[in-house]
């Protein structure tokens, strides 16, 4: 009997010591799932607070994992690169990695588990998804994520890439 492999998309974000923690990030993924695929690296502003500028990427990775045991894992993986979660939601912090989408599955779950992510509005959540699936279907919207890019408000802004290798 096959397992079921599920798609999960990714997002990837640091701003504190952001190039080293996301290579342990990336190198995580890519130690735990046989298929990783990783978008550009964008330096965005951060968002809702002043702090220093966030690492931002994403990544599609497959697994045969549910959802549940996914969330469970990447919130290891941030606390083991220390995470803090006794300060503000919105604050700097070492890596943050959420799951955007997971197949084409629409849920809430424990903790702050919420698919899709409300973060997908972000332009520094939607523009690397877009870079690695652009033809994925948003499953609240039926729209893809090429074309959910290309209606935002920041298409043309543009996103500066950042080399972390």
């Amino acid at each position: 009997m096959s397992q079921v492999l599920h798609q999960a998309y990714l997002s990837l974000g640091s701003n504190e010591n952001p190039k080293h923690y996301l290579k342990i990030a990336i190198a995580a993924l890519k130690n735990t799932f046989s298929e990783v695929q990783l978008s550009p690296i964008y330096r965005t502003p951060a968002v809702g607070f002043d702090g220093p500028d966030f690492l931002n990427a994403a990544a599609r990775i497959c697994t045969d994992w549910d959802v549940l045991k996914l969330d469970a894992w990447l919130h290891a993986l941030e606390d083991e690169n220390n995470r803090r979660r006794d300060v503000p939601r919105f604050s700097s912090r070492t890596l943050d990695i959420d799951i955007i989408f997971f197949d084409d599955l629409v849920m809430s779950g424990p903790g702050n588990l919420c698919i899709p992510r409300p973060e997908l509005k972000h332009p520094f959540v939607l523009k690397p998804l877009a870079d690695i699936a652009p033809d994925f279907h948003d499953p609240l919207s039926g729209k893809t994520l090429a074309l959910l890019w290309s209606e935002h408000p920041d298409f043309m802004n543009g996103m500066v890439e950042e080399e972390i290798y």
